[in-house]
């Protein structure tokens, strides 16, 4: 005999969902939570997959083409809209934004925008959902993050400003995770910039749930994090900005001392503004 759902995922089953970034960490754990739910989903990924179709958010034909592929294979109804595709490139804020910088507003924002407008035809028939990935760091100012932190909180943005026009046919909601180590920070430490340690550490599992939860809650909640101390984060970085790059400014002056970008050449000028001797140097 099977164990009755939770009140809060009761209803869930039957829905149709379509996973961005399907193939990723969060992607490929969500979609397996909520087939497990029954859940009917499709994903959506640059890596296609079983399950996964392939489409690069970054393209507008593609993001037609395969949303509308999706909602066939749903059957042609769709309930639920997730959002996991990103990259988090690091990048000198001091530098013209290059191909890195772009592609994180191209991925996290506008992939994103894209994808909703694709689908909200059919979410504004079902009442649906759209759940937003954003980050703690959409609201927490951490150098050499500029262009994840800027994709991110405009990311927040578009979805306040969907909820203002969209609102009254479709919920949605803003999750915010804290650092996860997955695969979207391997661009960051190739460069020597990690974030290990710079914000909350939380699990997958922790995104995961919160986004099932979110999606499956009576009513959709607007901004939620991943765990209690990503609330406490989120509250912290929201309401007191200037407290928070006070605090962000401490310890990036202890982990400068400490030489933990002492092998990236991105943090060279980081070094050099703040008089620290472990400077980077170039190979000749």
């Amino acid at each position: 005999m099977r164990t009755p759902l939770p009140r809060h995922l009761r209803r869930l089953p039957g829905q149709n969902a379509i996973v961005t970034g399907a193939s990723g960490a969060f992607g490929s754990a969500t979609v397996a939570v909520l087939r497990h739910l029954g859940v009917n989903v499709v994903g959506i990924d640059h890596k296609p997959a079983p399950g996964v179709i392939a489409c690069d958010v970054t393209d507008d034909q593609q993001v037609r083409e395969g949303v509308a592929e999706a909602i066939e294979r749903l059957g042609g109804e769709l309930d639920l809209l997730i959002h996991y595709a990103g990259v988090g490139p690091s990048v000198d804020l001091g530098e013209p934004p290059h191909a890195h910088a772009l592609q994180a507003l191209e991925v996290n924002l506008l992939g994103t925008w894209r994808v909703t407008a694709a689908a909200l035809p059919h979410l504004v028939r079902s009442r649906g959902r759209v759940i937003v990935t954003a980050s703690l760091l959409a609201h927490l100012q951490v150098p050499l993050a500029g262009a994840y932190t800027i994709s991110k909180r405009a990311v927040s943005a578009y979805a306040d400003s969907l909820r203002a026009e969209y609102g009254t046919h479709v919920g949605v909601t803003t999750v915010y995770p804290g650092y996860v180590d997955t695969p979207i920070h391997e661009s960051s430490r190739a460069t020597g910039a990690s974030l290990d340690g710079l914000v909350p550490a939380e699990t997958t599992r922790d995104t995961v749930m919160t986004v099932v939860r979110a999606a499956g809650a009576g009513r959709p909640p607007r901004d939620i994090a991943s765990t209690p101390l990503g609330t406490a984060a989120l509250h912290l970085t929201r309401h007191f900005p200037g407290t928070t790059e006070q605090i962000v400014s401490l310890q990036l002056g202890l982990l400068l001392t400490d030489g933990t970008f002492a092998d990236a050449e991105i943090a060279r000028g980081l070094h050099s503004r703040h008089g620290t001797p472990h400077a980077p140097t170039t190979l000749s």
